[in-house]
This record gives C-alpha cells, sequence and structure tokens, in this order.
C-alpha cells in the first residue's frame, strides 16, 4: 500500500527515476556518436569533392575508376554498411546494367564492386557535393519528366554503348521501398538496342546486418533529404546491402517493352532473398 500511495501522490519511484536517467544518457551517447559519424561522412564527401576538382585533370581513365571505387568503398565503411556480392559484376563494356532503385546508396554501391557511366535524374546533379562527384564520374543527368530530354539522352547512350562503355540506369525510374520491383520503362533500353549492345540485370537490397531482415533504413522516398537520408543511416544498426548480378543477354529481336518487360522478371528473381524463394 506504501508503494501504491507514493505513486498515487506524484513521485517516482527511486527505480524508474533511475531507469529514466539511464534511458536518457543511452539516447544522449548514441546521438553523440551519430554526430560524429555525420562528421565524418561530410568529411568524406569534401574530400571526394576536392579529389574531383583538384586531382581527377591530372588522373587517367583507369586512376579515376579505381579513386571512384575505392572512395565508394570507404563510404560504405562509413555509413556502417557491408556489401555482399553474388554473381559475377561486369568489368568491361559495352554493356548495359539494369537494376531495381531504392536509394542515392544505389549507384555507390555498385562503384564500390565496378565502374559505370549511370543515368541519374537531373536532380541529383544539383546535390551539394553529391552532385560534382557524380558529374565526375561521367553520370548523364536527365529531365524525367520531359520526352525530349529522355530522347536525347537515349541517343547519348547509344552512343556510350557504340563507344564502348558500361552504362548503367534504374528503369523503375524513381525509388521504390525495396519491397518489390516496380514496373520499368521502356525507353532507355531502346538505347542498348540501337547499340546492340548486351544487357546486364542485376538486383541490390538492403537489410539488417545482424538478422538479415529486409531493412527500409536506406530507402530514399517522398520528401527525404540527402542529409536527413544520411542521419537516419548512422542513427540505425548497422545495415547489409547485397547485390546480385545475373546472365548477360541480348535483344534478340524482341522490341523495348517486350524486353523490357522480360528484364524487369530476371531483376525480380534476382532480388528475392533465400528466405522469399
Amino acid at each position: 500500500m506504501g508503494w501504491l500511495t507514493e505513486m498515487s501522490s506524484g513521485r517516482r519511484h527511486p527505480v524508474m527515476v533511475s531507469s529514466l536517467a539511464e534511458s536518457r544518457l543511452n539516447l544522449m551517447a548514441l546521438r553523440v556518436r551519430a554526430s560524429w559519424k555525420l562528421a565524418r561522412v561530410l568529411l568524406h564527401l569534401l574530400s571526394g569533392w576536392c579529389t574531383v576538382v583538384l586531382r581527377f585533370p591530372g588522373l587517367t581513365s583507369i586512376q579515376r575508376e579505381e579513386r571512384i571505387r575505392a572512395w565508394a568503398q570507404a563510404l560504405l565503411v562509413h555509413l556502417a554498411i557491408r556489401s555482399e556480392i553474388n554473381g559475377k559484376p561486369p568489368t568491361h563494356g559495352p554493356l548495359m546494367l539494369v537494376c531495381n532503385h531504392i536509394s542515392w546508396l544505389d549507384i555507390y554501391v555498385i562503384y564500390a564492386v565496378c565502374h559505370c557511366r549511370f543515368v541519374a535524374k537531373a536532380e541529383v546533379g544539383r546535390w551539394p557535393l553529391i552532385g560534382t562527384l557524380a558529374a565526375a564520374a561521367g553520370t548523364l543527368f536527365i529531365q524525367r519528366e520531359s520526352r525530349r530530354d529522355a530522347l536525347r539522352v537515349v541517343q547519348q547512350i547509344s552512343n556510350r554503348l557504340q563507344a564502348g562503355d558500361a552504362i548503367a540506369v534504374f528503369p523503375e525510374g524513381t525509388s521504390s521501398d525495396g519491397v518489390g520491383v516496380l514496373p520499368f520503362h521502356a525507353n532507355l533500353v531502346q538505347a542498348a538496342i540501337a547499340a546492340d549492345a548486351p544487357v546486364l540485370p542485376a538486383a541490390i537490397r538492403f537489410s539488417d546486418g545482424a538478422s538479415a531482415t529486409h531493412s527500409q533504413t536506406a530507402c530514399y522516398l517522398d520528401k527525404d533529404t540527402l542529409i536527413g537520408s544520411i542521419w537516419r543511416i548512422l542513427n540505425s544498426p548497422p545495415l547489409c546491402a547485397t547485390l546480385v548480378f545475373g546472365e548477360q543477354q541480348y535483344a534478340q529481336g524482341r522490341e523495348r517493352r517486350v524486353w523490357s518487360a522480360d528484364l524487369r522478371r530476371a531483376v525480380v528473381a534476382l532480388r528475392a532473398s533465400p528466405t522469399d524463394r
């Protein structure tokens, strides 16, 4: 009865006060650690910007690719993201890589394994630091809402494929929650048909690093901002990014819509985790 009287009078039990204080201290410690990690990530982004502005002009294309790969690998380490690779990554072009799209991180997960020129929405080119890094890596920017601009980029992709480049595209046209794969837009696949280049389907998924369960922490959706996304990742448990490569295929007479649908089915099959199959 004494304990009940003490609680009803508005006073907290000493054990409850101690537990509450401990929780607040733990939360504060987590935020301090996340703030330190955020500072390291921002410094890493800045160092990358300095490298592409000051060092890239004097480097060969191979040296640039090596720098980009090392920088992307370090970024994943700073964000506590472990990567797992299944299948055989592309080593050279001409080739188009098609992959599902979950996050701004997708590009760097791929860069950490192989070098491709990406096709990205024009908004990415305007991001502080990231935009400069993307442009230096040879990214082709597209105004997705403009049909005329889409035709321009399709021609650019076709030209680069004919020149022997590896080009990576996200045919969904936007990022998803990673639970499924959105319908593919067939326009960009036309570039591979025009250049008679093979297409390599690939799939990416993010999972909890400890439990291997699906995680939406890395998803970049709706009104997410780059800094907000980074902060969310740094305040969450470590992640695992799994990148799965399939088998190259040629159009073999398929028109772009049919081939695009076939490629989507291949990506869906690759994206499924072992427990989903």
